[in-house]
């Protein structure tokens, strides 16, 4: 035999032994799947479901997730509130105004974000700020709160521009931006900070008690109708104790109906 000869008999012997490899892969079974929503719809067919049954069964497992999820954030809030973190006021701030001087200590958002962030992921919380416009222009801030489970709860504040001061109007909208973000980060969870002035002293603000409020949060999550008649059915002394509130209770009742509609 030539060495010709032995190079053709070679080759001739790696081509079927590569053809009976590719043989044998594509007469083999394919591999069982035994998760994810292809397994139950391969499940759900051999036990005669139509697709419509399917369906329904996912829609209730759904509903049922986001219940869990629900009941998961209230708890882990409730855990969370057993040893809130504590917020100092960090800045002095003076300047004058048409009616004088005015000076206020208050705690930065830098603070507010390292003291509650933190303090928040170790029970499952993140948070994030979505701006938009109010009906007369005005700058909303919602503080998205979410669970890891996937529940979400918002708290949208509004407020003016900032001219106080010598502030220029990029000045000016960044304070409004920064001060709703703040807060509307310590009214997600309920917090405050020690000693903190009334309305970073611009007035009396009444605070609202965090079960009430938490209770007003999730009836509003509801959507219109059921947080109206959760309102309904609270005492005089309640409301009053919500009228703070009301305007962002509303606003996130609202922006539930939507949401629910969009879906």
């Amino acid at each position: 035999m030539n060495t010709e000869t032995a190079t053709d008999s070679v080759d001739l012997m790696e081509a079927e032994t590569i053809n009976h490899a590719i043989a044998t892969k594509r007469d083999a079974p394919l591999a069982e799947i035994t998760q994810g929503p292809l397994a139950m719809a391969m499940q759900a067919m051999r036990a005669g479901m139509s697709i419509n049954d399917m369906r329904d069964m996912l829609n209730l497992q759904k509903e049922w997730e986001a219940n869990e999820a629900r009941k998961a954030f209230v708890d882990a809030m409730s855990e969370f509130k057993k040893n809130p973190p504590s917020i100092l006021k960090d800045k002095h701030v003076a300047f004058s105004t048409a009616k004088g001087m005015t000076s206020y200590d208050h705690a930065t958002i830098g603070n507010v974000c390292d003291q509650i962030i933190k303090a928040a992921a170790e029970y499952g919380f993140s948070h994030r700020w979505i701006p938009s416009k109010g009906e007369h222009g005005e700058l909303v801030i919602t503080c998205e709160v979410t669970h890891r489970l996937g529940h979400s709860q918002n708290t949208p504040i509004e407020g003016p521009r900032d001219d106080s001061g010598t502030k220029n109007v990029l000045q000016a909208n960044q304070s409004t931006r920064t001060y709703l973000q703040r807060h509307s980060l310590l009214m997600a969870f309920g917090f405050a900070t020690k000693d903190q002035p009334d309305d970073d002293g611009y007035g009396a603000v009444q605070t609202v008690p965090p079960e009430l409020l938490q209770a007003a949060r999730d009836a509003a999550m509801q959507g219109w109708k059921p947080f109206a008649a959760w309102i309904k059915s609270r005492t005089e002394a309640e409301r009053a104790e919500l009228k703070p509130e009301s305007d962002n209770l509303k606003r996130a009742a609202k922006a539930a109906d939507k949401q629910g509609v969009e879906k």
